[in-house]
């Protein structure tokens, strides 16, 4: 069974800086895509941040353009999500989340096979 650990979150004002790490928690594996996703309070959960593990391809959610940058280690095995100007809507839970492969598009949670279990991110103004 593939655990995905997750950490970096925490309590912020606007305009500061995150940093979400993740990786697995025991063995690592090829990976063909890595994401984040994240949910608010009474909400669905939301695509965030994608990318292809070969570094060829990243998606990001309008929202955040600009503002956060998804990253993996040379590995492919840990991915990073740097997070500046933090706003209060980026209040949610951020999952992690990787992919074995598949045709769905980066940005549908159906491509990946395995989550993290959630780490909190409250920003307050």
């Amino acid at each position: 069974q593939v655990q995905l650990v997750e950490s970096g979150g925490g309590s912020v004002q606007a305009g500061d800086s995150l940093r979400l790490s993740c990786g697995p928690s025991g063995r690592t594996f090829a990976t063909y895509a890595m994401g984040w996703f994240r949910q608010a309070p009474g909400k669905e959960r939301e695509f965030v941040a994608a990318m292809r593990s070969s570094g060829t391809t990243k998606t990001y959610k309008n929202s955040v353009k600009g503002r956060f940058t998804i990253s993996t280690d040379s590995h492919k095995n840990f991915m990073s999500l740097q997070m500046n100007n933090l706003k209060p809507e980026d209040t949610a839970v951020y999952y992690c989340a990787v992919s074995l492969g598949g045709a769905e598009s980066l940005q549908a949670p159906a491509l990946y096979d395995y989550w993290g279990q959630g780490t909190q991110v409250t920003v307050s103004s």
